[in-house]
């Protein structure tokens, strides 16, 4: 084994042994050293860096690259240097650098499989493992139906090949066909899905982070917090009346017990106790996962009474007896324009100014500001609209779950009366709408 001072031009000048190997040991790092073999057929002279040491009593040879993996020398014996170092300490780094690899492939792999996941098979998860636990049924349903048949072009895509601009592109195609609503929705199914899948380190950036909402009705309510003066209250009490069952009777509701369209809109009869006037919202149904108890105003008692009850139904609002009523897009349009009629009607001769485009949502927003304005306290509100309550827990959590109530029924029957005072019969030269 000779040994001489490897330096750069030594190593670069050392010849190959016609047949074996030599192995030269450096005289300035002791144990480190270049092994030499001759070339194959197509092949070059093979150079290969190794070092030995002893870690807890056991020599060990590792090979540290060939010359040209580590062509300076410098750099190779800073290689040696430090596994010399790390035996003293009684690490033996050909395991550590195994496992490490080991670790890296295992990560390779696990990336690689991450990126060949498809979108359809982690949104079929998601609704697995977590939607089907904690949605409604019909919820389930309805997203279960849209991630299969809105989603179809990117389903089999990679997820981690997704990017916002697919995203947006397919929500454009469906605002195309004239549904930017529904665009709104898949949008809303799709982002906590996403969001579940970074969890869950599927992918590491939601690609519907940042996507504006696709329905421009909604963007723009939303901008201006949208809600009903008391004159277009008053417009919108009546067009109720004009557009008729189901959805008259439903809109009244909406705004006088301020809860989410499809809270009431998919509302069972047994829910409701006319004779001691409430309403127990269950809580899987409720959009926050609690009951809520609504306290129905004389106006509210009045609307329910009437309404027509198909034999063995079990829904409030339904047209069939087996499911509830669905159409809102087009019986909010229909509400809008018998509004603008009326409005249209009352001016005579003069030019009626158009009716604001608003949501349903926007009557929750009306009801709660409504009854600020009438002097009804935030805290109450808010509990009337069943928010979450926050960061309050234990048995501040339990008292707070039934705290108000006496405040709130008194809320609802005032908030009920003051929509029947704005609901004056309309001037007598308001002409009788067409039926729809």
């Amino acid at each position: 084994m000779p040994r001489l001072k490897l330096t750069q031009a030594a190593v670069d000048r050392l010849k190959p042994p016609p047949a074996g190997r030599v192995e030269y040991w450096d005289t300035v790092l002791p144990g480190f050293g270049l092994r030499v073999s001759p070339a194959r057929p197509g092949q070059p002279a093979r150079k290969v860096w190794q070092c030995m040491y002893r870690v807890q009593g056991r020599q060990v040879r590792e090979q540290l690259g060939t010359l040209a993996a580590v062509p300076k020398i410098e750099r190779a014996r800073e290689l040696a240097r430090a596994s010399m170092q790390k035996a003293q300490q009684g690490i033996h780094p050909v395991v550590e650098r195994r496992r490490a690899d080991q670790q890296e492939r295992r990560q390779a792999e696990a990336e690689s499989a991450r990126r060949r996941e498809t979108l359809g098979a982690v949104l079929d998860r998601y609704l697995a493992e977590y939607g089907s636990r904690r949605w409604r049924h019909a919820y389930l349903k309805e997203v279960t139906r849209s991630f299969g048949a809105d989603l179809l072009a990117l389903r089999d895509r990679p997820i981690g090949e997704i990017a916002r601009r697919d995203l947006r592109e397919l929500l454009d195609g469906i605002v195309s066909r004239g549904r930017a609503p529904h665009a709104h929705h898949v949008l809303a199914y799709l982002r906590p899905a996403l969001a579940w899948a970074v969890a869950r380190e599927i992918i590491t950036v939601n690609p519907a982070d940042g996507i504006p909402d696709p329905d421009p009705r909604r963007r723009e309510a939303r901008t201006r917090d949208r809600y009903l003066d008391e004159n277009e209250i008053r417009l919108f009490w009546h067009a109720c009346e004009r557009i008729g069952w189901p959805f008259g009777p439903l809109f009244r509701l909406l705004l006088l017990t301020a809860q989410r369209r499809d809270e009431l809109a998919e509302a069972r009869r047994h829910e409701f106790d006319l004779d001691k006037a409430l309403w127990t919202l269950p809580r899987e149904r409720s959009k926050n996962e609690k009951e809520h108890l609504v306290h129905l105003s004389e106006p509210a008692i009045e609307i329910l009474r009437g309404l027509p009850q198909l034999e063995g139904e079990n829904f409030l609002f339904t047209t069939n007896g087996a499911t509830p009523v669905s159409g809102f897009g087009r019986a909010r349009e229909r509400l809008a324009a018998a509004m603008l009629e009326l409005r249209q009607a009352e001016a005579g001769r003069g030019v009626a100014p158009a009716i604001e485009p608003f949501t349903l949502h926007d009557l929750r927003r009306t009801a709660a500001t409504g009854m600020a304005g009438i002097g009804i306290a935030h805290e109450v509100v808010d509990r009337m609209l069943n928010h979450t309550e926050g960061k309050i827990s234990g048995v501040a959590r339990i008292y707070n779950r039934f705290a108000y109530l006496d405040e709130r029924k008194a809320a609802f029957e005032g908030w009920g009366r003051h929509v029947e005072s704005l609901s004056r019969p309309m001037p007598s030269n308001v002409v009788a709408l067409r039926s729809q």
